[in-house]
């Protein structure tokens, strides 16, 4: 269903396609662990444009790559003409005949979109201001390792800004009928049309998806407790503000003790520490946030197999 398509947000993906996916993902984790070669893109090549740099996406695409027998292309928008004022319609279309599929970071996801629209290989969404799917496509593996394969009735509750990963997760929580409840300081809401689009795609489940900047409402009872930087890349010049619109906000015991009782807490890293999350909260969760960022491996390697395959 996959073959050939781009990967730009969840809002685009049926409940049949991020099954395949996670289920591809949860075969693709059972066969690296096992020592078992799954070498099901042997021959290709992924191009990774960087516009924002990351650790985790960087080093989890190409190593998926190369446990998928093919080989990754880090590129910097220093080392392209893109970055020097090539048109997008052109990089788009000359990369398109030297690479199998191409993975774009960047900071518009308007960039993005018209860079799809050009290329003739699948592109892949590796995060924009906007959009973060790889990442909540992994959360939703992490929750069902954890929570159990029927999200159905569950409800997450994400704490911070209204950022691309609560765009995401919205969707993710929407398609899959989980409950979805954000917490935000007023000023720091979610993207109007992401949550009118999530809502219409809950409807069809009968799922929540609610708006609060109350944080102790937003928990309560929840199974899953979510949160993010304050500060994500590009808003550094806004720190000092964020830290103190943000300040109760933070995910920490009070909070937690709000949740059902066997609740979980995940984050998307990297983490700070007595800003969003206390440090004893985060260590005592630190099992579930590895997991998950190892997930990233594994779901981006079943898109890659599934977008980019024979």
């Amino acid at each position: 269903m996959l073959k050939g398509r781009d990967l730009l947000s969840i809002h685009d993906l049926t409940v049949e396609e991020i099954n395949e996916i996670l289920e591809l993902a949860r075969v693709l984790k059972a066969k690296l662990r096992g020592g078992s070669e799954h070498k099901l893109l042997k021959g290709k090549t992924l191009g990774l444009i960087f516009e924002k740099s990351s650790t985790r996406t960087r080093v989890s695409f190409e190593a998926g790559m190369y446990q998928l027998g093919g080989q990754a292309m880090f590129l910097s928008h220093r080392d392209l003409q893109l970055g020097r004022g090539e048109p997008i319609q052109d990089t788009a279309r000359v990369l398109s005949r030297y690479l199998d599929g191409i993975m774009l970071r960047t900071f518009g996801h308007d960039k993005l979109v018209e860079f799809a629209q050009w290329a003739a290989v699948p592109v892949i969404n590796g995060l924009t201001d906007l959009l973060h799917p790889c990442q909540a496509l992994t959360d939703l593996l992490t929750i069902r390792e954890y929570c159990g394969q029927n999200l159905r009735g569950l409800k997450l509750a994400y704490i911070g800004d209204g950022n691309n990963m609560a765009h995401s997760l919205m969707y993710a929580c929407a398609k899959m009928g989980i409950d979805f409840i954000v917490a935000t300081p007023a000023g720091y809401d979610p993207d109007p049309q992401i949550v009118q689009n999530a809502r219409a795609d809950a409807h069809r489940l009968g799922t929540l998806i609610s708006l609060t900047h109350d944080a102790a409402e937003a928990v309560k009872d929840a199974d899953i407790l979510y949160t993010d930087t304050w500060i994500s890349m590009g808003k550094e010049e806004e720190a000092d503000k964020r830290r103190h619109d943000f300040a109760g906000y933070q995910v920490n015991r009070a909070l937690l003790q709000l949740a059902a009782k066997r609740a979980i807490v995940m984050h998307c890293l990297p983490a700070h520490r007595g800003e969003e999350i206390t440090a004893d909260v985060f260590e005592e969760n630190a099992d579930i946030i590895f997991e998950q960022a190892e997930n990233r491996l594994h779901t981006q390697k079943a898109i890659l197999a599934l977008t980019m395959g024979d």
